[in-house]
């Protein structure tokens, strides 16, 4: 960041009082100007025991599978965020919407949050920023070519809590060293 949002002028990296840690601060009228985590949202629909995905249009990971998932925006729920992003990947409408993954991401300054949710009337479609869609079982699932770790991880963990009949929601950190392990697998 190189100017204030609030007045145009330069923008120093400080601690302002009171706070802990460096901030792009304003040189004229001190705005103090917050950069925190975004947060992506997402859903893993279910329709007749098979998990739609979508393969990617746009980079990161142009051709590669994910859930079908993006940026949440201001003013909506991360529940209406995952719906809206299935919609706009898969041309898809999801209900009974559940928290199921959360991935905190803090080295990319991301957190996650995955719904398990119905596909409703098992309709889908291709949006734009996905090449293509698909309905996939387990054995049928494209691993070599899943685009993120978190995706891997999530579907991994879905089809073991399908055979065990329980669906946990679970939180954890991905720490960098971590994340390099899991693209190796």
């Amino acid at each position: 960041m190189k100017f204030c949002t609030s007045c145009g002028n330069t923008v120093a990296l400080k601690i302002p009082q009171g706070d802990d840690r460096e901030r792009f601060v304003c040189t004229s009228c001190e705005t103090i100007h917050y950069v925190n985590p975004r947060v992506i949202v997402g859903c893993l629909p279910v329709y007749e025991g098979r998990v739609l995905l979508c393969k990617r249009a746009i980079e990161p990971r142009l051709g590669y599978w994910t859930l079908p998932a993006g940026f949440m925006e201001n003013g909506e729920t991360t529940p209406q965020g995952a719906a809206r992003e299935t919609w706009e990947e898969a041309r898809a409408r999801v209900s009974k919407l559940e928290l199921y993954r959360v991935f905190d991401v803090p080295y990319i300054s991301q957190v996650y949050m995955f719904y398990r949710c119905e596909l409703d009337n098992g309709e889908y479609g291709v949006g734009p920023e996905s090449l293509e869609t698909a309905l996939y079982e387990e054995q049928g699932i494209p691993w070599d070519q899943i685009a993120f770790p978190v995706v891997r991880e999530t579907l991994r963990e879905y089809f073991d809590d399908v055979r065990e009949g329980h669906f946990p929601v679970r939180v954890s950190a991905i720490e960098y060293r971590h994340r390099k392990q899991q693209d190796k697998e």
